[in-house]
């Protein structure tokens, strides 16, 4: 039986890395930390920050919500104080919606050739 290796799973991320997953600027991610309480990533000794998998989630949360959405950020940060809960199942709910768009495609590209 061939030695297969472990896939090993990052646990933090640089800002430049979100920000390029995310699609966004460094200085758009470190304004929305300074706007929502719920984006607070850690920092290393020399004051990097570390985002975790679930920095990054909200991120992508906010993103949707003030680019995608359109909404001030006054307004994002309105709509996760009143019911975080019911747009994280709408956004979640979109985010499958993409996904299962993407695999039809995919689909329908081989079919093609």
């Amino acid at each position: 039986m061939p030695y297969k290796k472990p896939k090993i799973e990052k646990v933090f991320f640089s800002i430049g890395e979100v920000a390029e997953m995310v699609g966004v600027t460094p200085s758009s991610i470190r304004y929305w930390e300074s706007s929502f309480d719920e984006l607070a990533p850690r920092k290393s000794g020399k004051g990097t920050r570390l985002f975790s998998l679930d920095d990054l989630e909200t991120v992508k949360f906010i993103h949707h919500l003030v680019k995608e959405r359109g909404m001030t950020i006054k307004g994002a940060q309105q709509k996760l104080k009143d019911n975080r809960q019911e747009t994280a199942n709408s956004w979640e709910i979109v985010k499958r919606l993409q996904k299962i768009k993407e695999e039809l495609v995919a689909i329908k590209d081989e079919m093609g050739e």
